[in-house]
């Protein structure tokens, strides 16, 4: 959401002000339509809400990722669709949520539930239309919610016709729209060996042998997800004109799939090995010549330029799991900020551990060692355990989850979401490989149970498979913890996960403080407790935020004059220990078991 451009106020000359504004914008706007073709006119159907004047409207978001297939079933076919999430989006909206993050919703064979694309400009059939789409973007901007698409630039199917074309023949015009090399002879066995020792994310040699042309073909992920061959201009041409196409229908922005991955090594050097096997009972390569490579950084100056010229603060998201801060830097094009406005930083989501110095670490970094740029935090997604299963002891996770929630929603940061994590939706793999739908399980069981049991369908109520579907069985099973953890009860319950979400939200939206201020550690020796400082912004009081990462009762006293603040005394914002509600001095707070606590300077 993003202020109207257009401000009431009660002055002398305002309306030759408002007038001289008209003027520029409709120049503006009018000069980048004809530049990027007519997205202005397309741009009125971003969601657009009053908010802050404090930066772009994704500086300070809340972005939900929604799992089409598993948040609303609206036809009764067990499948969740568009139509189902266009039905939700009250639910959305009285939650706080300021975009939603769609997982592929393209045409595609579901070899990989959808990031295996085999048309780039349509809806699968299972998921609606186009016109369901541009009736849930219509609507989402109603609800003030903006839609951000899920864009696949690594591989495409290998049903799409740009690979239907290149495998038909060594000659063929896109041959090299795709990455082909010959093998390295013939084995043992008789059969062609590939390339090189590259291994697949998902298992196995990277190089698919095609016996009609007598060529490999690589894929980082499954055999059916060709990598697409960067190095080829035609290419980049393609997918920025993919880009284009969802643009004008008024995305607000994509999140990039697997984006470090778009370049390999043109001399195909082997990866060096690193020691063990892995789930699939292949031995560990690195991967320094096919992930992360500098020519990648080219490809996203252009296309943060093409996002740059359509109008509303279109974004790029990044799914960036790099190994350090240095390289998450590198991502947003350093001083220059010319690349990806939000890479994910997995440093913070992905400890794993309630590890207080790890966060402390990690999250100072983001602070202070990203050349100003803005940092995305996410604790989780489709592709990993939830983070009630990552970090819950298994005794105290409501208030684990608690913790996780407040580190998300008070830190200086854009938060992503991934849909149920607000209700304490758990983990819920398949018990037997017969019941398993995802690929990646099927293949490495029982090491690799796959990434079903993130993936359930969203818990809605306690009535018939949740209130997802009414169908006589849906796609994957519901959790069976529904009856009690789902929307409906939550909703009744003061105390509930739900309303924590709904106030740290809340408070996140209306404090400039929250959004804005500058965040610095407190008590930084402390092993036990994560505590910092949210400096106060235009007048507003600064924020502290202690969280209490063990089973054990923590006392502490906190110092804000890092902050340049010298007052001690307080007042409890928010917390889930009754015994911290009448906090008011900064001395001797004692933090019971998994305790959050958020106070402000008075």
């Amino acid at each position: 959401m993003r202020n109207s451009p257009f401000r009431s106020e009660s002055c002398s000359i305002c309306a030759v002000i408002l007038l001289v504004q008209a003027f520029l914008v409709f120049a503006s706007f009018h000069s980048v339509a004809l530049a990027a073709q007519q997205p202005a006119t397309n741009d009125a159907r971003v969601g657009t809400a009053p908010q802050h004047s404090d930066g772009p409207w994704w500086k300070h978001a809340v972005i939900y990722e929604i799992y089409p297939r598993s948040f609303q079933d609206s036809n009764g076919d067990g499948v969740g669709d568009l139509n189902g999430i266009t039905e939700r989006l009250d639910y959305l909206q009285s939650l706080g949520i300021d975009a939603i993050w769609l997982a592929p919703i393209y045409p595609s064979p579901q070899v990989d539930f959808g990031y295996d694309i085999s048309d780039y400009e349509n809806i699968d059939p299972q998921y609606g239309t186009l016109a369901d789409f541009d009736r849930l973007v219509a609507e989402a901007k109603k609800h003030n919610i903006r839609i951000i698409m899920d864009m696949v630039m690594n591989h495409t199917s290998d049903k799409h016709k740009w690979f239907l074309e290149s495998e038909s023949s060594k000659n063929n015009p896109k041959r090299d729209w795709y990455i082909w090399r010959d093998g390295k002879g013939v084995g043992p066995d008789g059969k062609p060996l590939p390339p090189n020792n590259w291994i697949s994310d998902f298992g196995g040699s990277a190089w698919q042998y095609d016996p009609k042309t007598n060529q490999f073909y690589y894929h980082e992920f499954y055999k059916q997800q060709p990598d697409l061959n960067w190095r080829n201009p035609e290419v980049e041409k393609a997918m920025f004109d993919v880009v284009r196409f969802w643009l004008d229908r008024g995305v607000a922005g994509f999140r990039l799939d697997a984006v470090p991955a778009l370049f390999e090594d043109p001399e195909l050097r082997d990866e060096p090995y690193t020691g063990g096997t892995d789930a699939y009972g292949d031995r560990k390569v690195s991967d320094i010549y096919t992930n992360n490579l500098p020519e990648v950084h080219g490809v996203m100056r252009r296309l943060r330029a093409l996002i740059d010229s359509y109008p509303g603060n279109r974004v790029l998201i990044g799914e960036t799991y790099l190994p350090n801060v240095e390289e998450l830097d590198k991502w947003y094009g350093g001083v220059k900020h010319n690349e990806l406005q939000l890479p994910m930083d997995m440093q913070v989501g992905f400890i794993n551990k309630l590890d207080v110095s790890a966060f402390r670490k990690h999250i100072n970094e983001a602070e202070n060692d990203i050349n100003g740029n803005w940092p995305l935090f996410v604790f989780d997604n489709h592709d990993n355990q939830r983070s009630w299963d990552r970090y819950g002891d298994g005794i105290h996770n409501a208030a684990i989850a608690r913790v996780i929630a407040s580190v998300l929603l008070t830190s200086r940061a854009t938060a992503l979401m991934y849909y149920g994590q607000e209700i304490g939706m758990v983990t819920t793999p398949p018990k037997r490989k017969q019941d398993v739908r995802d690929p990646i399980g099927i293949r490495g069981w029982p090491k690799e149970k796959g990434r079903d049991g993130e993936r359930t369908p969203m818990q809605w109520s306690d009535t018939k498979d949740a209130g997802f579907s009414t169908a006589a069985a849906t796609w994957l099973p519901v959790a069976t913890d529904y009856p009690t953890v789902n929307v409906e009860t939550e909703q009744g319950e003061p105390d509930s996960l739900l309303h924590w979400y709904k106030q740290l939200i809340a408070m996140r939206r209306n404090d400039p403080t929250l959004r804005d201020g500058k965040q610095l550690t407190l008590d930084e020796n402390n092993s036990s407790v994560l505590s910092y400082v949210r400096q106060g912004v235009g007048g507003n009081p600064a924020i502290v935020v202690a969280l209490n990462f063990t089973p054990s009762e923590q006392t502490i006293s906190l110092d804000p004059a890092i902050a340049g603040i010298t007052d001690n005394t307080v007042k409890t914002l928010l917390t889930d220990a009754p015994s911290l509600e009448q906090t008011n001095s900064l001395r001797n707070i004692v933090l019971p078991p998994f305790a959050s606590w958020i106070g402000s300077i008075q």
